[in-house]
């Protein structure tokens, strides 16, 4: 440590390197990425996030076409009109919805299975529309490989 005296003279230990208004640290940090920006920090980079899994978006809108027919077939409602007006959808929505059921059995089942990772959805209901107009289950079985290729 340095000590100035009265006359200005320093005293004590000196340092054997110049100081030249620059400071050393010596540790370990670490580069980050947070939102749009980089910054340092110390220690070891914490562990990636884990990747949050839930049912796809169209999964759980077959699962509730299978649940809106169910209810048609109990007598629970009457007819796809009064389901739609139950729950506050247009009958151009319900027919959408219940063309679904229309789907072979193998592509209900991949889509029921399907899940949604980090958000990113596997496949959109509307990206099937058109194998749901198909009648044949072959047909429909290429177009959803297509679709998916793509």
């Amino acid at each position: 440590m340095n000590k100035n005296d009265a006359s200005g003279a320093t005293t004590g230990e000196t340092s054997a390197e110049p100081n030249h208004g620059f400071r050393i640290f010596a540790g370990k940090l670490h580069r980050v990425q947070r939102q749009h920006g980089k910054t340092f920090v110390e220690g070891p980079p914490s562990a990636p996030p884990v990747p949050v899994c839930r049912p796809a978006r169209v999964a759980v809108m077959l699962a509730l076409a299978h649940k809106i027919q169910d209810a048609i077939d109990r007598g629970v409602v009457r007819d796809r009109a009064d389901a739609a007006r139950r729950l506050g959808l247009t009958r151009a929505r319900m027919t959408q919805l219940l063309n679904l059921t229309l789907l072979a059995p193998d592509i209900q089942e991949q889509i029921l299975f399907a899940k949604a990772v980090d958000g990113v959805e596997p496949m959109s209901e509307k990206s099937i529309r058109g194998a749901m107009a198909t009648i044949s289950w072959d047909v429909q079985r290429e177009m959803v490989r297509a679709q998916r290729a793509h």
